[in-house]
């Protein structure tokens, strides 16, 4: 989805030359048919033609495919992972990019869709979204030419933090939502919702249709940040579950209001 969208915006909006590298055939012959790439890498040694390497693949083959193709980049080349943690890929191929010449900067593009696969992806997907990077020695240069770039793709905002800021924020805005989302539609009713929603319940089950193969990796990979966030869940829930438990109103009352006080806190906030 992300590698596909990436190619097809880079197509749609740049003046670029796009190679596509994939293991299925399948999606490199649908790439060239529909002119999201230029032209297929067929072998890996012509990653030294690019200035600039995006690499969508989850985490551990994002560090298998660096590992076994690092000396196939060009001197100074950029290398942008958009994997949905950076600490744990940032650790394992930073050191790499150092000895071998090429300039990693941990990417993660906010944007995505319930659908996953190149037959999902589109040149519209990163509009208006915000393009998260990680750099702990890409020069002022290069930072600035990776701004420019993901800008012209769409998206409207640039965040730059560290690895370890990243993972605690998205334990939060996107890690605990899914997680919350998944176990919210098992509830015994849910198969009987028909006619009984006005919208809350598609929104709150709409992640719940996920990747389980991506997401239950990126769940491990920052699990003590999201088990933070998991646990402090509960323990908000309990507090409601306790107010309503006691038929407490004015605890309840007091509680919801904080929430909502809070939701247009948030609401006022750049995000």
């Amino acid at each position: 989805l992300i590698g596909g969208s990436m190619a097809k915006a880079i197509k749609k909006n740049t003046d670029h030359t796009v190679f596509g590298l994939d293991c299925d055939k399948q999606v490199i012959s649908r790439a060239l048919l529909t002119e999201s790439i230029d032209f297929e890498i067929s072998d890996n040694k012509e990653l030294n033609k690019c200035n600039l390497v995006l690499i969508c693949l989850y985490p551990q083959a994002t560090i298998d495919f660096v590992k076994n193709n690092a000396d196939f980049f060009a001197d100074g080349c950029l290398v942008v992972d958009c994997c949905g943690v950076k600490e744990y890929v940032t650790n394992e191929i930073l050191p790499l990019s150092l000895k071998k010449g090429f300039t990693y900067v941990g990417g993660h593009p906010m944007a995505g869709i319930e659908s996953w696969g190149f037959s999902h992806s589109k040149g519209s997907l990163f509009n208006n979204a915000s393009m998260i990077l990680c750099s702990n020695h890409a020069s002022i240069q290069q930072l600035e030419f990776l701004k420019n770039f993901f800008l012209s793709l769409g998206f409207n905002r640039i965040q730059m933090t560290t690895p370890s800021e990243h993972d605690k924020m998205i334990a939060l805005t996107s890690q605990l939502a899914h997680v919350l989302s998944s176990a919210y539609v098992k509830s015994p009713s849910a198969l009987k919702h028909g006619g009984f929603s006005a919208g809350s319940f598609k929104d709150m089950t709409r992640v719940a249709k996920l990747n389980e193969d991506m997401w239950s990796e990126l769940f491990m990979e920052n699990r003590e940040n999201l088990l933070t966030e998991i646990d402090c869940l509960i323990e908000r829930l309990q507090e409601y579950e306790r107010a309503i438990r006691c038929e407490d109103k004015e605890t309840l009352k007091n509680l919801l209001k904080e929430g909502r006080e809070l939701k247009i806190k948030v609401d006022g906030k750049n995000i």
